[in-house]
């Protein structure tokens, strides 16, 4: 049984960093691409950035570019360091998992979904 579990969501300030996590099981994780998506209230689903399993390349959305970053080590953890943190990078952030080496953007085609870690920024 495939389990993505995030943590190190929290309350932060505006201009902050945090860390996410996901601890990944139940999956050769060096054969997926792993990505981050978020959900903010009222909103639908919208991808944040991957890292391939091919090649270790990534891929981000504008709106987090430069300021976020996704890594991924062997002990089946994949990474988000958001720096520079906006009152509108609040959202619930979710993680996934792909077997495809450069997935869709969209949510709706990822293979396995974490259940989220919340993340709140104040201004």
């Amino acid at each position: 049984q495939v389990q993505l579990v995030e943590s190190g969501g929290g309350l932060v300030q505006a201009g902050g960093s945090l860390t996410l996590s996901c601890a990944a099981s139940g999956l050769t994780f060096s054969r997926y691409t792993m990505g981050w998506f978020r959900q903010a209230p009222g909103k639908e689903r919208e991808f944040v950035g991957f890292i391939s399993w091919s090649d270790g390349r990534t891929s981000y959305a504008d709106s987090v570019k430069g300021r976020f970053a996704i890594s991924r080590d062997n002990a089946k953890t994949l990474n988000l360091q958001m720096n520079s943190l906006k009152p509108e990078d609040t959202a619930v952030y979710y993680c996934a998992a792909d077997k495809m080496i450069f997935p869709s953007y969209s949510s709706g085609n990822w293979d396995y979904w974490g259940q989220g870690t919340q993340v709140t920024v104040s201004s």
